[in-house]
Order: structure tokens, then sequence, then C-alpha cells
């Protein structure tokens, strides 16, 4: 992952550890630290006295490919989830939703000006499918980013959107601001959101809010959604729909 424009956002290396750990957390395997070295553009020593601290604190973990996520990525995914208010009961719906649909099902979070997918059925291997976990960028593109703007007061969401933009990511991508506000007053007046081919252009994803309770803290909106080929969302849309509200609701047996 490049520097964010600008250059380092803190001492050298600090900066440099953490896109260490970037660099890692991308691959699609262990990685040398000759190939982080050519990848920061650093000296091989500069390196070792990075992956030093970031191994022996569990950050990154030595194998005999290279270096690899540690153990302590778990604790840190654990405690997201739990700043942001997420029943731990809730990453149980994916299976449920992904057997009852036959499509992918994801967990997703608004909290503080940001939209992060926190889970999701895809296998972890899959590297090439167009939703992955991760910080959210195209929200007006996706169902689940939709439903969530939806729940935020207008000025809030204005400036998510003048922070991210409004890419046209495909002929039905909706980039207009009002033409935005006339989908998000639709998404409140039915509950759930749609984006039929908007983000990609195979794919269809449907998405609903999960309800608050205690522990969520002020501001935060989960939701739960799915995708899948729009061929098989246009005929089974429905049945879709109905198996993603009975999740939301916590009656998906």
């Amino acid at each position: 992952m490049p520097r964010p424009a600008g250059g380092p956002t803190g001492p050298q290396s600090v900066d440099r550890a953490l896109e260490i750990l970037d660099v890692v957390a991308d691959a699609a395997g262990p990685v040398g630290a000759r190939e982080l070295a050519r990848r920061l553009g650093c000296s091989l020593s500069t390196v070792y006295h990075l992956l030093a601290p970031l191994t022996a604190r569990g950050h990154l973990a030595r194998t005999a490919d290279g270096y690899a996520p540690g153990p302590r990525v778990a604790s840190l995914h654990r405690s997201y989830r739990r700043h942001l208010g997420l029943d731990p009961r809730a990453a149980e719906l994916l299976p449920r939703l992904r057997r009852a649909t036959g499509a992918e099902a994801y967990l997703s979070a608004y909290r503080d000006g940001r939209i992060v997918m926190t889970d999701s059925t895809v296998p972890v291997t899959d590297r090439e499918h167009p939703f992955l976990p991760g910080p959210e960028t195209r929200a007006h593109a996706t169902a689940h980013g939709k439903v969530l703007l939806a729940g935020v007061p207008r000025p809030a969401r204005r400036r998510y959107l003048a922070e991210h933009g409004m890419a046209r990511y495909t002929g039905r991508t909706i980039t207009g601001a009002e033409r935005f506000e006339a989908e998000l007053a639709g998404v409140r007046a039915q509950g759930f959101a749609v984006s039929i081919g908007e983000a990609d252009p195979a794919f269809t994803c449907l998405a609903a809010v999960l309800p608050g309770g205690a522990g969520v803290p002020d501001g935060a909106l989960h939701a739960v959604s799915v995708s899948l080929p729009t061929a098989d969302f246009l005929r089974r849309r429905g049945e879709i729909r109905a198996a993603v509200a009975r999740a939301a609701a916590g009656r998906l047996c």
C-alpha cells in the first residue's frame, strides 16, 4: 500500500512500521524481508530493525517463507468490533444467512464518519471478490453503504461524501448528491437498500440495518447485507429480501 499523499504522517520509523504491516496484510502469502525493503525503498537493516518489535509484540509472525500477520491481529480485530458495539452474536447471522440465500453475507458498521465492513462469508483465499472486509470508500454505490448513510444526519452524510467522493464505478452508479438523497429517502421508507450493479456490474447487493441495543455507542449503526449475481437476484428478489429482513430482526434460524 503506498504512503498517503503528502508524505509520512508521523515519525519515519513509525510510518515505515505501519507500511510493513500494510504490505504483509495485503499480500497473498508471507513476505520476505528483502521484498519488504524493496517495497519500502529502504535498507534491509532498517527493515530488520522494524521487524523485531513488530514480531516480538505479535503483530507479525516469522515463518519459513517470510513474515505473516501475527496472533495479536485477531485480538485487535475483536477489540475493534467491541468498540463498534457489535454484539458477538451478530457474526452468527452470516453463515445462517449464507445457507438461507446461497449468497455471500456481510456485517458492516458506521461510526464517527467511517464505514467499515467488519466480517463476511467470502473465503479468505478469495482476494478477487469485489466486496471484502475493510474500510468502505464506495458507500454511495453499495447497499450496505446506502442503508448506513440513510440512517445518519444529513450533515454527517455530506461530510462522508465530501471526503470520499461519488466516483462512477459502472453505468448504474449514482454520482449526483440530490439523486442520492432521493435514493436514501426511498431506503428509509422501505427499510432496506439495494445496489443493482452499481459498485460491480455483475453483482447486486441488498442490506438492512440491525436494530440498536445495549453497548452500541451513540451514533453507531450496523448493517447486514448479501451480494449475489444480478441475474440470480432478479429471479429471487422477494426471497432474498425476506431472508435479509429476518436476519436483521434476529429471526433467521
